[in-house]
């Protein structure tokens, strides 16, 4: 609980925006209009949240769900909102079905190593084969770096992975 009614307010600059966003252009709120609308909505508030609490009660839980919230709409005398409310829930019902879908279908960190397993090049110093020397390069993506391994025993394919592991200077 709040140690003193001020932490019960809610937050000046929330209120301020929502009054903004409710009133046409060109109408000022005074300070003392904007500080009774912050009481009274902060009131609506714990109000709701106390009727709501009771019908969780009531269902012998301890978390507060939609419904409950619905109800004490109801039993506030407030049904003008409630299909307001109901139509918010579903949306955000849908939205958040909508990021769960967007989330699956990205791919997963082991599809994208397993994906940069299958581009590592082998490069030759000879295309026919005659004398073939490779080196694999590999990029490390968990880490974020690039390792060069060098098969090669000649001096060609050693200064290519100097070169790399130097940074190419």
């Amino acid at each position: 609980m709040a140690e003193r009614p001020e932490d019960l307010n809610l937050p000046n600059a929330v209120v301020t925006r929502i009054i903004k966003d409710a009133i046409p252009e060109g109408v000022n709120v005074s300070k003392e209009a904007r500080l009774a609308i912050s009481k009274a909505a902060s009131v609506f508030v714990l109000y709701a949240t106390s009727c709501s609490n009771n019908f969780a009660v009531k269902g012998k839980r301890k978390t507060i769900n939609a419904q409950d919230v619905l109800c004490a709409m109801e039993d506030m005398e407030f049904e003008q909102f409630i299909e307001p409310l109901q139509q918010c829930q579903e949306a955000f019902r849908q939205e958040k079905q909508d990021k769960k879908k967007e989330k699956a279908s990205r791919p997963t960190p082991s599809a994208v190593e397993e994906e940069n397993d299958d581009d590592v090049q082998e490069l030759s110093d000879d295309e026919s084969g005659e004398g073939k020397q490779s080196t694999s390069t590999a990029l490390d993506t968990s880490a974020g770096n690039t390792s060069a391994v060098n098969d090669a025993a000649d001096d060609k394919s050693e200064s290519s992975v100097e070169m790399i592991e130097d940074g190419g200077d």
